[in-house]
């Protein structure tokens, strides 16, 4: 898991996953090094990556106040409880209807928890972080945040995409990626993380985008895209084209088995 230090309050713990026909989807965690030190997000859950042990290299997990869990995917949640049990006086920023998912699988302790709904504030000592709803999601209980310090939003899945190595899913800034080929990876993303906007109403859709027109964050922080800088305007103008979209359909069982046959050894 490369570690970009992006500004000198922001680190951003990169990963990706390969998805076969489609790309790697860049998975971001990342460090606000505010006067009370925030994690958003944990990462994968997946055996052979250590958040923890990445975390460890930018940041004292003791020292962590907050974990900002922009919603309880398992992308989104890999390291939480280790982060836990490492950072004693941290606190778990989430929602009533998150930390009920959460509870299906292995609760959060309640002693733990700070429950903050779109259009709240928190108070983390040098700046105040303020939750929002973003355009796409994919999860009920998504809430990305404005940092209202650096007018740096932090959208979760919101303006992700799957890239085509992984050199580029982990690179510290989107603009290594061509125009044309982050607005396709964009949609393609809208289109297989958010598939209800084939059905939403244009108009009420594009309002949803207010809250980014109004700030014009000159850095947006996605969970599925490197950092992207100074292209906000042109990110919101992609995903609002997204209306009405056919939602992605992946391979069925037919395809499964091609693939699956292509992996038997030779001469079988």
């Amino acid at each position: 898991m490369p570690v970009h230090r992006i500004r000198p309050d922001i680190s951003v713990l990169s990963d990706s996953l390969e998805v076969p026909g489609m790309g790697h989807v860049p998975v971001n965690a990342f460090v606000l090094h505010a006067a009370e030190p925030v994690v958003v997000d944990t990462g994968l859950g997946l055996p052979d990556r250590d958040f923890l042990a990445t975390l460890t290299t930018v940041l004292d997990p003791p020292d962590v106040r907050w974990i900002w869990l922009t919603h309880p995917d398992r992308d989104h949640t890999g390291g939480i409880f280790e982060l836990l049990e490492a950072a004693p006086k941290a606190r778990v920023v989430t929602t009533f209807v998150a930390a009920g998912i959460m509870s299906c699988e292995r609760p959060l302790p309640m002693d733990r928890l700070y429950l903050l709904n779109p259009g709240q504030s928190l108070d983390v000592g040098d700046r105040t972080l303020t939750g929002f709803r973003p355009p796409l999601f994919d999860n009920p209980a998504t809430v990305g945040f404005f940092d209202e310090l650096s007018g740096v939003c932090f959208s979760s899945d919101c303006f992700g995409g799957p890239l085509p190595s992984a050199e580029l899913a982990e690179c510290p800034d989107v603009g290594a990626v061509g125009v044309e080929e982050l607005r396709a990876a964009q949609l393609l993303w809208a289109s297989v993380d958010s598939p209800w906007v084939q059905n939403v109403d244009e108009q009420k859709f594009l309002g949803t985008f207010g809250p980014l027109r109004e700030r014009e964050p000159d850095l947006v922080l996605s969970t599925h895209l490197p950092p992207a800088q100074g292209i906000t305007g042109r990110m919101v103008d992609t995903l609002g084209s997204a209306a009405g979209s056919a939602p992605f359909v992946g391979p069925d069982q037919a395809a499964l088995e091609q693939m699956l046959a292509g992996f038997e050894p030779a001469g079988r």
